[in-house]
């Protein structure tokens, strides 16, 4: 299921991490690299245009969603601290692996648990 799948990397999500996505064949593009600078609301529209999932550290992204409308087709919301520069890959591929379902839903990220929230209208 993971090539079916689209990601946007916004521009706070380490390049080292990316590019382990990239290099394990993952459809991705990094925020950082296309257009750097954008605002929350433009990397949310530019998800939504592409039909991507956004892979983020920022939570404001989850905002967008329930208090402004924007109807992503995913978002995996990191909330981690002090980890390496590619572990947020290594993190991602597992979930893949582990045939997690990522389009209509908030993925949370946290050290010890994965939580989900189901996207409205998605």
């Amino acid at each position: 299921m993971s090539t079916m799948l689209r990601w946007l990397a916004d521009e706070h999500f380490p390049m080292p991490a990316f590019t382990r996505l990239v290099d394990a064949g993952l459809d991705i593009r990094h925020v950082a690299i296309e257009q750097w600078g954008l605002s929350d609301t433009a990397v949310m529209q530019m998800a939504i245009d592409q039909q991507r999932i956004v892979i983020t550290f920022d939570g404001d992204h989850g905002t967008l969603v329930f208090k402004d409308g924007y109807r992503p087709i995913g978002i995996v919301y990191f909330r981690i601290d002090d980890y390496l520069p590619e572990t947020p890959a290594y993190i991602l591929l597992d979930l893949l692996a582990s045939n997690l379902v990522f389009i209509g839903y908030i993925t949370v990220v946290e050290k010890e648990m994965i939580r989900q929230r189901v996207i409205p209208n998605t």
